[in-house]
């Protein structure tokens, strides 16, 4: 036998005809754009263990730390020397070190042990012990660890706010919405670095719009970050890079004490900051190690408690999508987000760059993080659209919002943010393009013109606005920067202009800086209060404790768009009432016998068919679907009676009692909703004939194929049943709420014993 014709049981025919199409089919999904790598750790592809991670271990000889983790104190590298001296705690080192990681692990999923106590014994532990920990855990485990070990009892969020464009009509706006939408923070970089002082000022405008306690950070070149900063412009900064080998620190230019001296500036002057890492990061910049993802960045955590900042922001970062294609790589994503709470770190839980083309991915990877809680459950949700989004592509963007605020509802969990109607938006929109015009007007920046800012405030994204290009921004950001601009300049101009509740809004914000109180760990401002873990700290200890939502939050977690209830499904129906008038005239006619003629074929309506409800959920006039039922039974020789039944509303039951009297046994049953069946006398009553359960992809042909089907079965043939093609659409999601509420309606006009009702129809000429 040629080798050529030998089968292939590896399938490595992708293109031949020798193929199950079920792959072609997943050639087409969005999954098919993602790549996976194997399990190598020597290449530092490796989640949770590597044979190159160190065994932990410490020992320390007169308070000090002269052996981390299997090193010596004299091979410490700068970073196991950093830890050594600032993170391990030696009072609780030795008992920590002594307790079994299983036991640990267990401790972490036990809501009997406090978290204050974990958080203690955490202090005292290496990197290696850390990670060993952790790894234990499934990933249900971590994200329970999670809710318990979060440091602020109440979930939060943070928002991209940016555009292709850098136009700070569009920033003012978008930061407004965003605000509008209960983001706690949000977040601005730039495609071109010299406009960051324009980003920076139309954010810190339009993030006053509405209410105040928004907290805005201006994503730049560290430097110029903190100058921001200092002008009062910014309340928060997160750019602050931690990695887990030396090697990725001095590439970067910096160190662990250059990094601690960066967050004591921005704390000493009243900004709020926390650190950035997250697995593969190092991977990405080549100096891994052949260390695990997990193992790196329990260095990088101990470092960031080291250098005593607030808080983290972590798993998920930039280096997600290269750790999404490992085995368990977002499962790792998870475990250190536990690792960041377990050190009692504030923590921006990531979600931010997007790791996957998969949607199915991403939601999965959001719904843990979604459930536990977190103090920012995205570090980083795209408010704006993803090709606005300049930090690239978030987890979620403006495309995807409301999907977030369904699953808030669906899973009755906090996400930070609460439903806005359409007038809202477009009053904030307006209201945060108006107030940076008048900025830029009295500071001699700019005018923007009507038609620009019309342009963007109904805008979705930038490729919709005729405003500034970015030339034209850079030429407004020089000169801000140029001429020394601060927050107190913006705040006398939005007060000069007529814009006092934003003027003091974002006063109000420079004050905290005085006070210094949002320096606290997960500090967030609601209602104008700091809310933070020193007083909303997570005291989660079992069912019935934490966080949970209140009646007021969950009415606005609710609230969504599109939702139904009987009385706007009736007003729905009643819009088409006269219009089913001009069509079909309906007109009792006493009691419904027995028939006798070999030909009849009972219809029998539902209890509200054409008395209530005038439309089935297809969008087809109940007179037309009549009278296609009819003109096909006619079509076959068949005679059609039409009956109303009161006594249920019951598809298949309707179907029975129709047939029961019909002169040929066999009958119709439908409901208003258009599920209809053709049944026949002596059978089950689920045992029909043929069945429309799929009513809203029902359409008229199919009808009068349902009535020439019924004939034929009148006349003892079988003809070939009626099928309606269904290309697997979701027909719960869509419809179930309405059909619910529709068959209420129905079974609210049933009474018990009633007698069936002939019904003569006359159809008028407005019924095709």
């Amino acid at each position: 036998m040629d080798d050529s014709a030998k089968p292939n049981p590896s399938g490595a025919n992708p293109s031949g005809a020798n193929r199950w199409r079920r792959f072609a089919d997943w050639d087409e999904r969005p999954l098919r754009l993602d790549r996976f790598a194997v399990e190598d750790a020597e290449n530092g592809f490796a989640a949770f263990t590597s044979p190159n991670d160190p065994k932990p271990g410490l020992e320390i000889k007169n308070g000090r730390v002269t052996s981390l983790d299997g090193k010596a104190e004299a091979d410490f590298d700068m970073i196991d020397l950093f830890i050594a001296r600032h993170h391990i705690d030696p009072e609780i080192a030795p008992k920590a070190m002594a307790m079994p990681s299983a036991a640990l692990a267990r401790m972490l999923v036990d809501f009997n042990i406090p978290r204050t106590e974990l958080t203690r014994l955490a202090h005292g532990l290496t990197p290696a012990k850390l990670a060993e920990v952790v790894a234990q855990l499934n990933a249900m485990e971590i994200a329970f660890a999670y809710s318990k070990m979060r440091a602020r009892k109440t979930p939060g969020n943070q928002g991209h706010v940016t555009n292709a464009k850098d136009d700070p009509l569009q920033l003012a706006a978008d930061a407004a919405t965003a605000v509008a939408f209960g983001f706690d923070e949000i977040e601005t970089t730039q495609r071109v670095a010299r406009n960051a002082w324009s980003n920076a000022v139309a954010c810190a405008v339009g993030g006053a719009v509405g209410r105040w306690g928004t907290l805005f950070q201006c994503s730049s070149e560290e430097a110029e970050e903190l100058q921001i900063g200092m002008a009062g412009f910014s309340s928060y900064a997160e750019t602050v890079s931690v990695y887990g080998t030396e090697r990725a620190f001095i590439d970067g230019d910096d160190t662990p004490w250059s990094k601690a001296f960066l967050a004591a500036a921005y704390a000493s002057r009243g900004i709020k900051m926390r650190c950035t890492s997250g697995a593969g990061s190092e991977l990405l910049m080549g100096f891994h190690e052949s260390k695990s993802l997990l193992y790196l960045e329990a260095r990088c955590l101990c470092l960031q408690r080291a250098m005593g900042v607030q808080g983290t922001q972590n798993g998920g970062i930039d280096g997600a999508p290269v750790t999404a294609t490992v085995p368990g790589g977002v499962r790792e994503l998870m475990a250190e987000n536990l690792l960041a709470v377990w050190l009692d770190l504030e923590c921006a839980s990531g979600n931010d760059a997007r790791h996957s083309e998969s949607e199915i991915r991403v939601g999965a990877k959001i719904l843990p993080v979604l459930i536990a809680g977190s103090d920012f459950i995205c570090s980083g949700f795209g408010t704006i659209k993803a090709y606005d989004n300049s930090f690239n592509p978030s987890s979620f963007n403006g495309e995807e919002m409301e999907d977030f605020l369904v699953l808030q509802r669906d899973f009755e969990a906090d996400g930070g943010l609460t439903s806005v109607d359409e007038t809202r938006v477009l009053d904030v929109r307006g209201r945060g393009i108006d107030a940076i015009a008048a900025v830029f007007e009295e500071l001699n920046l700019g005018k923007p013109t009507a038609a620009m800012k019309a342009s963007v405030q109904v805008a979705s994204g930038s490729e919709e606005t005729e405003s500034y290009t970015p030339r034209e921004v850079t030429l407004i950001s020089d000169a801000i920067k140029a001429r020394g601009i601060t927050v107190v300049d913006v705040i006398l101009a939005l007060e000069k202009r007529g814009f006092g509740e934003e003027a003091e809004n974002l006063l109000n914000v420079v004050k905290l800086r005085v006070s210094g109180d949002y320096l606290q760990t997960s500090a967030v401002v609601r209602d104008g209060k700091v809310l933070s873990a020193v007083n909303d700290p997570n005291d989660y200890t079992g069912p019935g404790t934490g966080y949970r939502l209140g009646e007021k939050r969950r009415e606005e977690i609710n609230h969504i768009r599109d939702l139904l209830d009987r009385e706007s499904v009736l007003r729905d129906q009643n819009r088409h009432a006269k219009g089913e008038a001009r069509r079909i005239v309906y007109r009792d006619a006493g009691p419904a016998e027995l028939g006798n003629d070999p030909t009849e074929v009972v219809v029998g309506l539902s209890p509200a068919f054409g008395l209530k409800l005038f439309q089935t959920t297809a969008g087809h006039s109940l007179a037309a679907v009549l009278k296609e039922l009819s003109a096909g039974i006619q079509a076959k020789g068949g005679k059609p009676r039409i009956v109303r039944f009161r006594h249920t509303a019951d598809t298949s039951f309707l179907g029975l009692s129709a047939a029961g009297i019909a002169g040929s046994g066999v009958g119709i049953g439908i409901q208003a909703k258009g599920t209809a069946v053709i049944h026949q006398r002596g059978r089950l009553p689920h045992n029909n004939l043929e069945l429309f359960s799929n009513a809203p992809i029902t359409q008229l042909a199919h009808y009068r194929r349902l009535g020439e089907n019924a004939a034929t079965y009148a006349k003892g043939e079988i003809p070939e049943p009626v099928v309606v093609p269904t290309k697997g659409q979701a027909m719960g999601a869509r419809f179930h709420a309405q059909t619910a509420l529709i068959y209420a309606i129905e079974t609210s006009l049933t009474e018990e014993g009633a007698k069936p009702e002939n019904v003569e129809i006359k159809l008028l000429e407005g019924a095709a």
